[in-house]
């Protein structure tokens, strides 16, 4: 089937999340939408599968114009999705999973379980899919449990096939095999769209690329494109695509983590009994899957997390017990994954948020009254040291890009005095030439001398950036390895496989590793 976007506008208030649209798929094709988080990729597809109504512009399937009032509009003429974040009932079998919504009945009324199970089987034998129609959703890896997600769009007899950055969660072994996949289906005849914003992926399987930024098809590029152009298309001009860094010049042991653990309020482990340690001139990179931990133990090094145990010492001193204040007090500077929830006050200005957790005393603040002029003068010279783009220092921070937002946080932390400095997802959510940027600080911040923790799901950039890594599954540390370890190597480690016992490499991580955006 083949599906055509003309002319496709979808607007938000004063906000054109896509302008104008178009964008064309043939059967058997691997169409692949480009660009950054933001540039409009999951509006447009939300728009096709009926989430969205479009403002103008019109969606055809063989030429025939539709009107999709739902999703189940789109599904009947044949589109599926398969989301991000997967539309699964955890308690719920395989089959349950796949015919929900789209129940059939027996005699009396009665679903037709054995149906599901068997529409469940012929697919998964159809493109080897190896998928048990009675397995428990919660019981199943995360690679597994998105091949569920296809299986049901294929059991609606989808000829239009929509990926909306389906690597996100996976490992590389399932990324790989997610690949794969895709190109079965190609090869069945299915139109697959492929939505990500990351270059190598793209040019390992797609047979042509549309590049969107802010909400308009910016060009069109071939896989033999290289990642520079692909690059330069997303962001408007060239970008450094290399993380440069000399090999580390370590000191003592600067931060202690011993036999750490995090209980949630559930009362479930979620960090199980973790021991490392960070010297000062050194990155060491935490890697995984997300969901494995990473978050409650960047919590509880900050004091975030309630029931810890375990001991967590900064240049000998204890940081176990302490609040919040006093552990940033103490020297940590820290990167929220979540920089609109944790690290920003959207309607205070960059000056206001430059200042947010030294309000307390000198030199911001003098017998209880804010030293405007000190501020104003401060907040001018990090917002340009920084590069922040904006109208000037009193715009509120909810105003920037995700870049520039990411920016404002990265020079709050990095202008007090450091004993370590602690980045959770640091290029989240924000554009190539941002990306060039926050990687370029966190290797100044280590070449000063300074303890730098990295926690990231995106393993281009643990590569990139680690002079060791230690890789979190199920909440503990199945290694500590060199930053130049094998891809394949990791993937099997964020998959709880143990490093092998031969693993001998240097630690330094070689100067011109891919970054994030490879």
């Amino acid at each position: 089937m083949k599906l055509e976007l003309r002319g496709i506008t979808k607007r938000f208030g004063a906000l054109t999340a896509n302008d104008h649209i178009d964008l064309t798929v043939e059967p058997g094709e691997i169409h692949c939408l480009l660009g950054e988080n933001g540039a409009g990729k999951s509006t447009l597809m939300n728009v096709l599968y009926g989430l969205y109504q479009a403002d103008e512009g019109e969606i055809l399937l063989d030429d025939v114009v539709q009107q999709f009032s739902g999703p189940g509009d789109a599904m009947n003429a044949g589109i599926g999705m398969v989301h991000q974040h997967f539309m699964l009932i955890p308690v719920f079998t395989v089959a349950e999973n796949v015919m929900l919504g789209h129940e059939q009945t027996g005699f009396g009324g009665r679903l037709d379980v054995g149906a599901a199970r068997k529409r469940v089987r012929e697919i998964s034998d159809r493109f080897g899919f190896d998928v048990d129609p009675d397995a428990l959703v919660e019981d199943l890896p995360v690679g597994v449990q998105q091949r569920v997600e296809i299986i049901k769009a294929l059991s609606r007899d989808a000829k239009v096939l929509v990926f909306d950055e389906p690597t996100a969660v996976l490992t590389p072994q399932e990324t790989d095999e997610l690949m794969e996949i895709m190109r079965q289906l190609k090869a069945s005849g299915t139109a697959i769209v492929f939505i990500t914003h990351k270059l190598r992926e793209v040019r390992e399987v797609a047979d042509r690329i549309t590049v969107v930024r802010l909400g308009k098809v910016v060009g069109e590029a071939e896989p033999t494109a290289s990642n520079a152009e692909l690059a330069a298309l997303m962001v408007g001009r060239s970008v450094e695509l290399t993380v440069q860094k000399e090999a580390p010049r370590l000191t003592s042991n600067a931060l202690v983590v011993e036999n750490l653990s995090v209980i949630d309020p559930r009362g479930q482990i979620v960090v199980d009994d973790v021991s490392f340690d960070v010297k000062g001139g050194e990155i060491l990179a935490i890697a995984g899957v997300q969901g494995n931990g990473q978050t409650e133990l960047t919590e509880a090094l900050l004091g975030l997390q309630e029931r810890v145990t375990g001991e967590v010492s900064l240049d000998g001193a204890s940081l176990r017990g302490l609040s919040v204040r006093r552990i940033l007090e103490a020297g940590v500077g820290f990167v929220p994954e979540d920089r609109k929830e944790d690290g920003l006050v959207g309607e205070f200005t960059i000056a206001e948020n430059l200042m947010l957790d030294r309000a307390e005393g000198k030199p911001f603040v003098k017998a209880g009254t804010v030293q405007e002029k000190y501020l104003r003068d401060f907040a001018t010279e990090k917002s340009r040291e920084f590069d922040v783009r904006s109208q000037g220092i009193d715009t509120p921070v909810g105003r920037l890009s995700g870049g520039n937002q990411q920016k404002v946080v990265l020079a709050r932390e990095l202008s007090r005095e450091l004993r370590l400095f602690v980045a959770a997802q640091p290029t989240r959510g924000i554009d190539v030439g941002s990306i060039e940027f926050v990687h370029k600080r966190i290797v100044a911040t280590r070449d000063e001398g300074i303890p730098v923790i990295v926690v990231s799901t995106e393993l281009d950039e643990v590569v990139a950036l680690a002079d060791r890594i230690a890789v979190m599954y199920r909440g503990g540390i199945v290694g500590i390895v060199p930053g130049n370890t094998p891809r394949d190597i990791l993937g099997l480690m964020m998959a709880g496989e143990a490093p092998p016992a031969d693993l001998h490499l240097s630690a330094a991580t070689p100067a011109d590793t891919e970054g994030i955006i490879a």
